[in-house]
C-alpha cells in the first residue's frame, strides 16, 4: 500500500482515486488520512495541485457536523490576517507543536502501559475483585425472611395476608407477638 494516494478532482466536484479506479467521497478521503495515508489531489483539467483546498473542505465538513472545530476568535484572525501572518505561523509553529504533542502523548501512554505491566509483576496474586456493592439487597432479604417467618408462625396468617398487613411488624419494627393481638 503506497504512502501517498493520488486523487483527481473533476469539474463536477467528484474525486477519483487513481489507486482503486473509483470515485470516492470527502469522508472516504478523511478516513484515508486517519489511517495515516497522505493524499495529493490534482485538478483533472488544469493539473493544478488542489490538495490544500480539498483538505480544508474536509475540515469544514467536520466542523459543520460538530458545529465547531476552531474557536470563533481564531477564525476571525485567520480571515483578518489571511496568508501573510498565519501561513508562517501554521508552518513554523502550529504543525511542529501538534507533532510534538502527539509524540509526547504517545510516550506518556506507553509509559503508563509499562507501569501497569510492572504492577502486575509486583502483585501476581492480587485478590479477586469484589462483587458490585448492593448494600440494601441483603437488608431487604433479611427483612423479607423475618416477615415470612413471622407470617408462618402466626395462627391468623391467612387472614392477615388477606388484609395486607404483617403481624408484629410496622416499618420493620416488632410491635407485639402474633396471636396475642386484638386483631386476631
Amino acid at each position: 500500500m503506497p504512502e501517498r494516494v493520488l486523487l483527481k478532482k473533476y469539474a463536477n466536484r467528484r474525486l477519483y482515486d487513481t489507486e482503486k479506479s473509483a470515485y470516492i467521497t470527502l469522508s472516504q478521503v478523511a478516513d484515508m488520512i486517519r489511517e495515516g495515508r497522505q493524499v495529493q489531489v490534482i485538478d483533472a483539467k488544469t493539473e493544478e495541485d488542489v490538495t490544500a483546498f480539498i483538505l480544508t473542505q474536509i475540515i469544514m465538513e467536520e466542523a459543520r457536523k460538530n458545529n465547531s472545530l476552531l474557536p470563533v476568535t481564531l477564525l476571525h484572525l485567520v480571515i483578518q490576517y489571511g496568508q501573510n501572518v498565519l501561513s508562517e505561523f501554521f508552518e513554523k509553529y502550529l504543525e511542529p507543536t501538534i507533532r510534538n504533542y502527539l509524540a509526547h502523548k504517545a510516550s506518556l501512554d506507553q509509559q503508563f502501559q509499562n507501569w501497569l505491566e510492572m504492577g502486575k509483576d509486583f502483585f501476581p496474586h492480587a485478590p479477586a475483585p469484589l462483587p458490585p456493592l448492593v448494600p440494601l439487597d441483603s437488608l431487604f432479604d433479611l427483612f423479607s425472611n423475618l416477615v415470612q417467618l413471622r407470617i408462618n408462625e402466626c395462627p391468623n396468617s391467612s387472614r392477615h395476608a388477606r388484609e395486607g398487613w404483617h403481624p408484629g411488624f410496622v416499618a420493620g419494627f416488632p410491635l407485639r407477638a402474633c396471636g396475642n393481638d386484638d386483631r386476631g
